[in-house]
């Protein structure tokens, strides 16, 4: 991974012994900002006079007083529009970076012209900072069949603000919340034999060596059997693949000093998802090895969380890693299979999987819950199309009613800091849409149209949760309330919706962190 500094000193940047070998400068008003060096002055000034895209389009100039003789202009665009927003400093860096690694550039110095004074801008620095050294990330396979080295050759970036501080603090945050996202992206994105159920948990394992995070990897067939009957339901047909049987990773993060607050997290990790025996057809099975996207993100989360030694919160995560393979011991739409919880669940879908598997996670935590400190459980997952549908790149948050407010301050700290959220509502017509049809089941898992299709398609699977979970107990009418808060990464877990070659986005880790881990400091 890229190293991230604070640059103290732009002068010694600038000297002739400067550690870098290029400069990205991204702004809003690139002229403006060579009033703060001098060596911008005249290549500035220069490719004013000569390209009118200044302010729109990203430039290399060979200069003259510029560490490496090499100057990257990389504008935001517009920022004070009513529908600008923090990302696109993060968009600007991103491509300022990366042309600068394409001219061979090893050591970037990233100069970051102060953000007008716009309450959506509080945060532009560290997500500029953000979208430049995750621009830079490479798919694992890449790394691991031509060498890290060769396909990630930035070995440092040095980032500046133009009269103000970009401090150590920041840097550190910046540095420990991409060590996150590059989990979660390498988890999301890796192919499917490379990152199956047990290969998935090595990786898991291994990337928390050394940290505070416990990791528990239960793959006892019979016991996962025992206490996650819903999880292997989905998994029945893998079981006869030793490399695609299928496992639940438990991580727990635990501080030192008293605890305020306890997260407990269920994440969806489908290694590959052919649809089952309603299997996906017409191409819609390619890029199914990304639907492991809401666990990714969860690692991801937690090992942001342990490098920055966060106080106060502890948490919890159970991912649900699993293959829904298809054979002749795949499970079948109208089984009826009890949940942990107890609940009679009728299959209506076995496409609608990754909602089973979380059932059975959040029935384990909700347990836990009952006896934690201010508890409050979440799930994270791709679970529907129908959420890219709706609200396109957009994460979505939904609560229960002990947990409103939660979607609210995601949807907060999002706007802050580029991971943006939509507000959804769980209603009674959802629960209504699950309802059991005859005594013979308590649920029912889903229709049997594309959640795409269907009206409110990313809402219902939460009522669902609830019920098969056993949260549905636990309202605000209820002795023991417990806060409940879905997210649906449908529309948000890779690049522009394609989920075949997109890149993952590691979403939505920066939110959670700054909404749900920060606000126990």
């Amino acid at each position: 991974m890229t190293r991230i500094l604070a640059v103290s000193s732009l002068d010694k940047a600038f000297a002739k012994n400067s550690p870098y070998d290029a400069v990205v400068l991204v702004g809003h008003a690139l002229t403006a900002a060579a009033g703060h060096i001098a060596a911008l002055q005249a290549p500035l000034q220069a490719l004013a006079k000569a390209d009118a895209r200044l302010g729109s389009a990203v430039n290399l100039i060979a200069a003259e007083g510029i560490p490496g003789g090499r100057l990257v202009t990389s504008p935001t665009g517009p920022l004070l529009r009513d529908h600008d927003d923090v990302r696109r400093h993060a968009e600007a860096a991103r491509a300022g970076v990366r042309r600068a690694r394409d001219a061979g550039a090893r050591s970037i110095l990233l100069l970051l012209q102060d953000a007008p004074g716009d309450s959506r801008y509080e945060y532009a620095a560290v997500v500029a900072a953000l979208g430049g050294v995750g621009g830079l990330w490479e798919p694992l396979e890449a790394r691991e069949a031509l060498g890290a080295a060769a396909v990630e050759p930035v070995q440092q970036i040095g980032i500046a603000l133009l009269g103000q501080t970009f401090d150590d603090e920041a840097a550190a945050w910046v540095e420990a919340t991409e060590a996150g996202l590059r989990l979660a992206r390498d988890l999301c994105g890796t192919e499917p034999e490379r990152m199956a159920p047990p290969k998935f948990a090595d990786y898991v394992t291994a990337a928390f060596k050394g940290t505070k995070v416990k990791v528990a990897v239960q793959k006892d067939v019979k016991k996962l059997q025992k206490d996650y009957p819903l999880l292997m339901a989905v998994a029945r047909a893998s079981l006869g693949v030793a490399r695609h049987k299928p496992c639940v990773v438990r991580l727990e993060y635990t501080p030192k000093g008293k605890i305020t607050r306890t997260l407990l997290f269920a994440g969806k990790g489908l290694t590959y998802d052919t649809g089952g025996a309603d299997l996906k057809t017409g191409g819609y099975m390619a890029g199914m090895s990304r639907d492991k996207g809401g666990a990714a993100a969860i690692a991801g989360l937690m090992l942001a969380v342990a490098k920055l030694g966060l106080p106060g919160v502890r948490i919890i995560a159970e991912l649900g890693v699993v293959r829904n393979s298809i054979g002749s011991d795949a499970f079948v739409s109208d089984e009826i299979i009890p949940s942990h919880a107890g609940c009679r669940v009728r299959i209506g879908n076995t496409d609608a999987e990754g909602r089973l598997v979380l059932a059975d996670l959040l029935s384990h935590l909700r347990v836990e819950a009952a006896k934690a400190e201010a508890p409050h459980l979440l799930s994270v997952a791709t679970l529907t199309g129908h959420a890219g549908r709706a609200v396109g790149p957009y994460n979505i948050a939904l609560d229960n009613g002990p947990a409103r407010g939660t979607a609210e301050a995601l949807q907060t700290a999002g706007e802050a800091f580029g991971d943006p959220f939509e507000v959804s509502r769980l209603r009674r017509e959802d629960f209504d849409f699950v309802q059991p049809k005859s005594k013979a089941d308590d649920t029912l898992s889903c229709n049997n149209l594309p959640s795409s299709g269907t009206a409110r398609g990313h809402q219902f699977p939460m009522a669902f949760l609830c019920l098969a979970s056993g949260l549905d107990k636990h309202g605000t009418d209820s002795a023991v309330p417990l806060p409940f808060t879905h997210i649906d990464i449908g529309g948000s877990g890779c690049e522009g919706g394609d989920w075949q070659h997109g890149r993952p986005t590691g979403r939505p880790l920066v939110a959670m962190l700054q909404a749900l881990c920060l606000a126990a400091e």
